[in-house]
């Protein structure tokens, strides 16, 4: 039976992955803040350490708090840059070891269409996730020779409480009619993309980071 870590777990998309593995027969470690700070690269190198091994990490967690260059401020780029890049890089420093001893391994990084494009405050999310994209590359040519294959999930406007905070309904309905499927995705839909990443049935993607984004990219 396979073991899998994942971070940001507790809702959105990531409660959805959890779920999919779990039915399907992984077993699922899902810390809390309080068992691995996200913020503290000790700590996950201290919840790896106690946990053991695993054979899949999904890199889920992430923050987008909304600000323009004039109204950043260095805690806040930080936090971000912190959050959803290095914490994503610190874990795959963790985890890597005993996969690349094992001779197996699939990770999962969640970058997002910002990572390739943008719009007003977000560009610290921007910068941070088009750093998970360089993550993801990098870390697929180091360990595609021990069987660990990395690749990222790029995310369009999904149906989330994170999606809802920082979009109005007016918003949510005008973006949901601009994109050539007409709607937003479901977190299940991303999960099931990133659980075939995560899964034995990939068995030569690497390097790759897929947007799931309804065309969004296409127009």
């Amino acid at each position: 039976m396979r073991k899998a870590l994942i971070t940001g777990a507790s809702r959105g998309i990531g409660r959805a992955i959890r779920r999919l593995l779990e039915e399907r027969g992984v077993t699922v470690a899902a810390p809390t803040r309080r068992e691995m700070d996200l913020l503290s690269n000790a700590s996950i190198f201290a919840y790896v350490d106690a946990a053991g091994d695993f054979d899949i990490l999904i890199n889920c967690a992430g923050i987008n708090e909304l600000a323009t260059i004039d109204q950043l401020t260095d805690a806040l780029v930080e936090k971000t840059i912190q959050s959803n890049l290095v914490a994503q890089m610190t874990l795959i420093r963790a985890v890597s070891p005993g996969m690349k001893r094992r001779g197996y391994g699939r990770i999962v990084n969640f970058a997002s269409i910002w990572c390739d494009f943008s719009k007003v405050g977000r560009i610290a999310y921007s910068v941070s996730k088009a750093g998970v994209k360089g993550l993801t590359t990098a870390a697929a040519v180091e360990l595609a020779p021990h069987n660990v294959l990395v690749n990222a999930v790029a995310p369009g406007f999904v149906n989330t409480e994170m999606t809802a905070q920082n979009n109005s309904p007016e918003q949510l309905r005008a973006i949901a009619e601009s994109l050539p499927i007409r709607r937003l995705a479901e977190p299940e839909e991303i999960a099931e993309c990133a659980y075939f990443l995560a899964s034995e049935k990939n068995t030569f993607i690497t390097g790759q980071t897929l947007f799931i984004d309804g065309g969004f990219s296409c127009i």
